[in-house]
């Protein structure tokens, strides 16, 4: 009896510790949870990769976003998507136009990546683009040239893009938050877009992450 107890307790005790560090303290029940927990626990640094766009030219996006100017809300979209890029293209209207309406100009800029080097070239990017009413001074289109290298990306912002093997992708969908040093900081859903922009703006006034 004393024996049984002992093993029942031990092994009650081994899921619970598995379980707390696999939801960090029962904060996260899913992978994307966890991920957001990750990031604001220790921020992660945008990989040097090349990216090209329209108004852009070629650089590598750690330049793009550690401009020492502005924050960076980023998503990733490719140009072909009719659902989750669609509702991240409509966020990211509704954010230009709430930075352009501002009575003091806010250092913040909206970034959509395509994960479609394939497809989305600089010519495709732009016309996407002017579909989406961008402002170039707040809001850039670009690509990460080469396959390797966009995974290189998706791999260190942990962002998950499977082929459906249709032409189409399954994709984790947010908003990506990331300060002047090119450190993405924080990670919000879509319908959190008010938190996100509130965050950018506090970060680029100086305030603490």
């Amino acid at each position: 009896m004393v024996r049984t107890f002992v093993l029942c307790a031990a092994l009650l005790w081994a899921a619970w510790a598995g379980a707390t560090r696999l939801t960090h303290g029962f904060q996260a029940w899913t992978e994307e949870g966890a991920r957001r927990i990750e990031v604001a626990r220790a921020p992660v640094p945008a990989p040097g990769v090349a990216v090209q766009g329209p108004g852009v030219g070629a650089r590598d996006l750690r330049g793009l976003l550690a401009n020492g100017r502005d924050v960076s809300i980023v998503e990733f979209v490719y140009t072909h998507c009719e659902t989750l890029c669609l509702a991240g293209g409509t966020v990211f209207q509704q954010m230009q136009a709430t930075l352009q309406a501002a009575a003091k100009p806010a250092h913040v800029q909206l970034v959509s990546i395509s994960f479609d080097p394939a497809r989305d070239d600089r010519a495709r990017l732009a016309t996407y683009a002017k579909s989406m009413g961008a402002d170039p001074r707040w809001w850039h289109f670009v690509r990460v040239p080469t396959p390797a290298a966009t995974q290189t990306l998706l791999d260190a912002f942990r962002v998950v893009v499977v082929p459906d093997g249709r032409g189409d992708f399954q994709h984790n969908a947010a908003l990506l938050v990331v300060d002047r040093q090119g450190r993405l900081l924080r990670i919000f859903d879509f319908a959190e877009q008010q938190l996100a922009l509130d965050y950018a703006v506090h970060l680029a006034e100086g305030g603490a992450p």
